[in-house]
């Protein structure tokens, strides 16, 4: 599994790039963008973003 980051839904608050463990969140043209080689599908991001743009999916 990997975090998904929904562009629509994204704010660019980088409240996920801060609580990602494995920093495997970056900015993007304002928008959280998951590395998944780097991503260790922990939900952290998911748990924190607080306009329910990231989902763990396969």
């Amino acid at each position: 599994m990997t975090a998904i980051v929904d562009k629509e839904k994204c704010t660019g608050c980088e409240t996920c790039v801060d609580e990602c463990p494995a920093a495997a969140i970056t900015m993007v043209d304002e928008k959280a963008n998951v590395d998944p080689d780097l991503c260790v599908d922990c939900g952290s991001c998911v748990d924190v973003c607080p306009s329910e743009a990231i989902t763990l999916e396969q």
